[in-house]
């Protein structure tokens, strides 16, 4: 056996291991994405590099062999320096949105291509928990919402924009007319208690996603009925009030409790509040500045004066969100508030730092290139959108949901979760856009049965070529090109479908990118 020591930890590897494996033995993550256990190394992205012995020079460790007393080092920061410049160096060369333009654009974040891929499946079950992960209220949303991702929908440079929110409208009402609609798990309860000072929609869905934490909440709100703008500022034929009293319902039967008609400073005081209540959080509507004073909370040009990053107050254990901080905001803007005061809270309350957890990291296509959407229509519907509005009474039938869902272009990547260039990428702070160049036309094949292949987003690890070439698939996968044109491609121009007849899940699983991706895994 083999002694080495990498960062101050000292292990036992057998002869011709490398110095990947060893780290791995020590649980080190060392981010390889070229490097897959059974293949040849090719040394091609460079993230994996180390220092030997303090000399200078660093040295991919996947392809290193590790030898008697070797002192490594694989976390200083001029090693991270080297990694994030290597990611950096393959975002340059990355074609592909991380998250599709909907998602990007939505307020609330949500995962609308997800949806949308499960809807036309039929999977109505799995589509409401993708939207309610983000969205507390959205048979309400459904009917209410200005739709921001509809105006990022690249749809739009074909004919028209998807009709995101209504398809979100009928997951929700299909939902509401089960016998039994759906209801996330809780954890176990923490022993902690969250007041809620107004029952609009902020304080709803922070009641909602702290339920699913475990932490008690109780709302306070001195109107009669919860809902707060939902029911007393919009009129009842745009959002019927059985509607907003069904997703309310359900709210409640996370084990929410309410105390309505209950005005503070009259019914209840400020600070038997603070006292009673591990955490407080103001989600009030528009405050008045007489109002922020008996709260003893400063307020600035807006609204509550709270950090931008995890909506926290002067006061320590008071949070705020919503139109009490950021008067006239679209209802959506306000759900997504309460959801990430929501997590910030949590965060509070576990002892953890209160970050800011909103920003997913992401690269974009940008703007299209001429004639270009054309690429993107491959395979899809060229159905023309609805004519429904969003506050129809009728809504979608099942088919018109599913006429409707198949008009998505599916933006995103399928592999948004476990794409390792994407994972490292956000870990090193890597700026995909610090090395520019003129980026190529989007291309993606979706000929083969079982997989889809985007010729963009691959990073030329070769880990496919060596799949299929060790399997004896004929003609399998090569590099064509020289230089930095060298790309993956089927040889003799044959199709992929020809070219993968064995092999395909297996290279799709190997791929670190979203280049290759399994059909059916667009809908998980």
């Amino acid at each position: 056996m083999l002694r080495l020591t990498i960062d101050n930890q000292s292990v036992e590897v057998p002869p011709g291991s490398t110095i990947l494996d060893a780290a791995r033995k020590l649980g080190i993550d060392i981010p390889a994405l070229c490097f897959r256990d059974g293949c040849e190394p090719s040394t091609s992205c460079l993230v994996c590099v180390v220092r030997i012995n303090n000399q200078e020079r660093l040295v991919p460790s996947c392809a290193t062999v590790a030898e008697d007393g070797m002192q490594i080092q694989s976390e200083t920061e001029d090693i991270h320096h080297a990694r994030r410049t290597a990611l950096e160096l393959l975002l340059s060369d990355h074609l592909g949105d991380c998250l599709g333009p909907c998602q990007s654009i939505c307020p609330a974040g949500m995962n609308i291509p997800l949806m949308i891929r499960q809807i036309v499946n039929g999977n109505f079950r799995d589509a409401i928990i993708t939207v309610k992960r983000d969205i507390a209220l959205p048979a309400v949303l459904g009917r209410i919402c200005s739709a921001p991702c509809e105006k990022g929908c690249r749809r739009k440079e074909y004919d028209d924009a998807v009709a995101i929110c209504l398809l979100k409208r009928y997951v929700a009402d299909v939902d509401l007319a089960r016998n039994e609609p759906y209801l996330p798990e809780l954890k176990e309860e923490t022993g902690k208690k969250t007041a809620i000072v107004g029952a609009g929609p902020a304080g709803l869905t922070a009641a909602y996603y702290l339920r699913q934490e475990g932490i008690a909440c109780t709302i306070f709100d001195d109107h009669e009925k919860p809902g707060g703008m939902l029911r007393y500022a919009v009129p009842e034929e745009k959002l019927p009030h059985t509607v907003l009293a069904k997703e309310i319902a359900l709210i409640e039967k996370l084990g929410v409790r309410f105390k309505l008609s209950t005005k503070i400073g009259r019914d209840i005081e400020w600070s038997d509040i603070r006292n009673e209540f591990d955490v407080v959080l103001i989600a009030t509507g528009e405050i008045k500045s007489d109002k922020a004073d008996i709260l003893q909370l400063e307020t600035d040009k807006n609204g509550l004066k709270v950090d931008k990053k995890n909506n926290q107050t002067s006061l320590p254990n008071v949070f705020a969100a919503g139109n009490v901080v950021h008067p006239g905001k679209m209802a959506v803007r306000t759900v997504a508030a309460g959801k990430t005061a929501a997590v910030s809270i949590t965060q509070y309350l576990s002892g953890r730092t209160v970050a800011d957890t909103n920003r997913l990291f992401n690269v974009h296509i940008g703007h299209l290139h001429e004639n270009e959407i054309n690429k993107f229509m491959v395979g899809v519907s060229t159905d023309k959108r609805t004519g429904l509005q969003n506050n129809c009474p009728e809504g979608m039938t099942d088919d018109q949901a599913k006429s409707e869902a198949r008009r998505c272009l599916h933006c995103d990547c399928r592999k948004y979760d476990t794409c390792k260039l994407r994972i490292y990428a956000e870990k090193y702070q890597a700026r995909p856009n610090r090395y520019k160049q003129t980026r190529p036309i989007f291309e993606q094949n979706i000929q083969h049965p079982e997989i889809i292949f985007e010729p963009g987003k691959c990073i030329n690890c070769g880990l496919c070529v060596q799949i299929a070439t060790a399997a004896g698939e004929k003609p399998g996968l090569t590099f064509v090109g020289r230089g930095f044109d060298v790309r993956v491609r089927v040889p003799f121009n044959d199709s992929l479908k020809e070219a993968l007849t064995q092999t395909a899940a297996q290279c799709a699983a190997a791929c670190p990118t979203g280049a290759l991706s399994l059909k059916n895994e667009c809908e998980k």
